[in-house]
């Protein structure tokens, strides 16, 4: 029988354990469900700030167990780590069981935009997180290509009401929509502005997604209609804006920052795609090619986080034309890896703000 004056040292030893994404101690963070005893052991609960991530569930695993080692060495601990309920960015009417929407963005086309998004929601999957995406680059889908779905079609039944609701394919784990699964693969989608913005608005209503910790968008370049009708009727978590190292590119991307911040949509941060070249038969070297740094240069200018820098690598484009997400063929090539899950651990981090800084402001309801 564990004795109630240990269970009272242990419970402030692990409130003292620091949340790493957030910077506040268990304690603080209210995060502490239980301590109970069991048998010549203990079980905490712990409930925590979403979206949790495998890594995070690790990191604070191992402060727990050393914090209860200080105390006594033999005692046996089992952590059962949980998601909070938290107030969701996405009213309950639309999207119920999503608990965070993140856009994928780019101010011009041709930074691997797409490419980026896909990598992003498998190394999220590999965290051990609910994934999906949503393809609305509707004038030029990629999701078919890149998930190994081209001339699939979405699969759908009809409701007692009349209603048609579609569901997404789930590939590798990942649900996966598109307009691409509408359309004929060679198909033009020649669209004028309302028309976009509602097949958009089709595609987030009419699908059934389901349970998902974070559902991606893979938006059209620019700052246009479809980015428009998004954050006016998704509200969104945040956006992740993709750009290379070049002048030109960060151009467009200031625009695409503008965009965003005058919809008042959080800016999650600034990835860097093709930040430099691997030579395939020497990866020990590496060349600028677009140039290097400009991505993290404009995150300080407009004060927005840096996610991280991805190379360029012919494992990257290869896995593309396959119909894989690199990040999940088991030869990926480490570096390309790693890059990945660091820039998919760093968008789960400032969600995890996010949603912490939401769940702390009051929430004023007016009744007449």
């Amino acid at each position: 029988m564990i004795p109630e004056e240990t269970l009272q040292q242990i419970r402030q030893r692990i409130g003292a354990v620091t949340d790493p994404d957030l910077d506040e101690t268990l304690d603080a963070l209210g995060a502490i469900h239980s301590i109970e005893a069991e048998g010549d052991g203990i079980v905490v609960y712990i409930e925590l700030v979403p979206p949790i991530y495998r890594q995070l569930a690790q990191q604070l695993d191992a402060a727990i167990r050393s914090s209860i080692a200080e105390i006594d060495p033999l005692l046996r601990t089992v952590v059962h780590a949980r998601a909070r309920v938290v107030d969701r960015a996405v009213p309950s009417s639309l999207l119920p069981n999503v608990q965070d929407t993140v856009a994928v963005a780019s101010g011009k086309g041709g930074v691997g935009k797409s490419t980026i998004a896909a990598n992003l929601a498998a190394s999220m999957l590999l965290e051990g997180l609910r994934i999906g995406v949503l393809d609305a680059d509707i004038y030029g889908p990629s999701m078919p290509t890149l998930f190994g779905l081209e001339g699939a079609s979405l699969p759908a039944e009809k409701r007692d009401d009349g209603r048609v609701v579609g569901y997404p394919i789930v590939q590798y784990g990942i649900a996966v929509a598109s307009m691409g699964f509408i359309m004929q693969r060679d198909q033009a989608a020649i669209f004028r502005g309302p028309m976009l913005a509602g097949y958009f608005r089709t595609l987030v209503e009419q699908i059934e997604w389901g349970e998902l910790d974070v559902l991606l968008f893979d938006l059209p370049p620019g700052t246009g209609d479809v980015q428009l009708t998004l954050a006016q009727q998704v509200p969104l978590s945040g956006t992740v804006v993709v750009t290379t190292p070049q002048q030109l590119a960060l151009a467009d991307v200031r625009r695409s920052i503008a965009m965003f911040r005058r919809v008042n949509v959080e800016i999650i941060g600034i990835v860097e795609n093709m930040s430099y070249y691997i030579p395939p038969d020497d990866p020990g070297k590496r060349y600028a090619v677009f140039g290097h740094g400009g991505g993290n240069q404009l995150a300080s200018e407009v004060g927005v986080p840096f996610l991280g820098e991805i190379p360029l690598h012919d494992a990257v484009r290869a896995s593309a034309d396959v119909g894989l997400p690199v990040v999940l063929d088991p030869e990926c090539d480490p570096e390309v890896l790693h890059s990945f899950r660091t820039v998919a651990r760093a968008v789960l981090a400032q969600l995890r703000r996010y949603n912490w800084q939401r769940s702390r402001t009051p929430r004023v309801e007016i009744s007449v």
